[in-house]
């Protein structure tokens, strides 16, 4: 593992994140959630399209690589013929770390040779766990195992639990300041698009926001079909649940 000296943990030195990506089993559901550095990751790294894959770009990242892996699922690539098809039309392919995962539930990733170490990424069952200068490959496990764990939870659960395990296993050596947690319905909206652009424990907040949106997501489900549902505090109250 690098040692990391004092000017090492300057924020913004390096790129360091870690991103946990997951399609659910029962649904086809498909989430991103992801903590670093720097702020708003939220805005750069997750990209989805309902019923066709989810995509993570991260390290020194592009984010124009996001759209253009999700318009090659869309024409119906899978998800390994994308990842080449990206490295092979991007020179700095090698500074990436991309995530993909199809409509099948193929899973494809790629962690450049020139990302700060610790870098890597594992795979599973439908989902992927990444991280760039994170302070161990505990990160990255942690978040692979807690999607395991999970495995009979939505995917927006399993996901908040991936990337907490990964702070909790010591995410990046100068800690974390924006987080994120993006996931989509296969009606074609976000459910859920939760982010927390600066803060000193982006993870926590981004649980405490989680935590209060959940059990409104029925709600949210619902009204796009059921537009006399009423309002949202209304619904709420009626079922004992604060907002």
């Amino acid at each position: 593992m690098r040692d990391f000296s004092a000017r090492d943990l300057q924020l913004g030195d390096y790129h360091h994140t870690f991103t946990a990506v997951g399609r659910c089993p029962r649904t086809g559901r498909f989430g991103i959630a992801v903590a670093t550095g720097e702020m708003g990751v939220g805005g750069r790294v997750p990209f989805i399209s309902a019923n066709i894959g989810a995509v993570a770009t991260q390290a020194y990242t592009d984010p124009r690589l996001g759209p253009l892996a999700i318009r090659l699922l869309d024409l119906g690539y899978p998800a390994e013929r994308v990842l080449k098809d990206l490295a092979e039309s991007d020179p700095y392919a090698g500074h990436r770390q991309i995530a993909i995962i199809d409509r099948w539930g193929h899973t494809a990733v790629a962690t450049g040779a020139a990302n700060s170490a610790w870098a890597g990424h594992r795979t599973g069952a439908g989902w992927i766990a990444m991280g760039n200068a994170i302070v161990s490959a505990e990160v990255v496990d942690a978040m692979g195992a807690a999607m395991d764990a999970a495995e009979s939870e939505d995917i927006e659960t399993r996901l908040m639990q991936a990337i907490e395990a990964g702070a909790a296993a010591g995410g990046q050596p100068d800690g974390q300041r924006s987080a994120g947690l993006l996931v989509y319905e296969n009606a074609g909206f976000a459910i859920v698009n939760l982010r927390v652009d600066d803060d000193p424990e982006p993870t926590a907040e981004l649980r405490r926001l989680f935590d209060k949106l959940y059990p409104l997501i029925p709600y949210y489900r619902e009204r796009p079909d059921n537009p006399t549902i009423g309002r949202v505090k209304d619904w709420a109250k009626a079922r004992g649940i604060g907002t």
